[in-house]
C-alpha cells in the first residue's frame, strides 16, 4: 500500500521515480510504492518539479498542494498531498 499515512486532509505518499523516461506518467504500484515515469532528467530540481506537477495534475489539485517532504536527491521520494485524505487520493489515482 503505497500511503503511509496521514489524515482528514492530507495524504502522504511513497514514491519511486524513473526519470528521463520518454513520457511523464503514472506507472502503477510495484513493491508498495507508486511508480512515476518523468520526461525530465535529475537535474537541478527538474524531475521533482515534473513530480508535482504530474500529481497534482492527476489527483486535480493546484500544484501547491503537492509537497514533496523527504528523498529531493534520491529515486525514493515522500510526498505530502494537501487538501485530501488518504481515501481520497487512493481513489482519484486508482491504486
Amino acid at each position: 500500500m503505497p500511503l503511509l499515512g496521514g489524515g482528514p486532509d492530507h495524504a502522504d505518499l511513497r514514491v519511486r521515480v524513473q526519470p528521463r523516461a520518454a513520457r511523464s506518467e503514472l506507472a502503477g504500484l510495484h513493491g508498495g510504492t507508486l511508480r512515476v515515469r518523468l520526461a525530465a532528467p535529475p537535474v537541478e530540481g527538474a524531475a521533482n518539479r515534473e513530480l508535482e506537477k504530474l500529481l497534482a495534475k492527476a489527483l486535480g489539485l493546484p500544484r501547491s498542494s503537492v509537497e514533496l517532504l523527504r528523498g529531493a536527491t534520491s529515486r525514493e521520494k515522500l510526498v505530502r498531498v494537501h487538501g485530501l485524505s488518504p481515501e481520497q487520493v487512493r481513489e482519484r489515482l486508482g491504486i
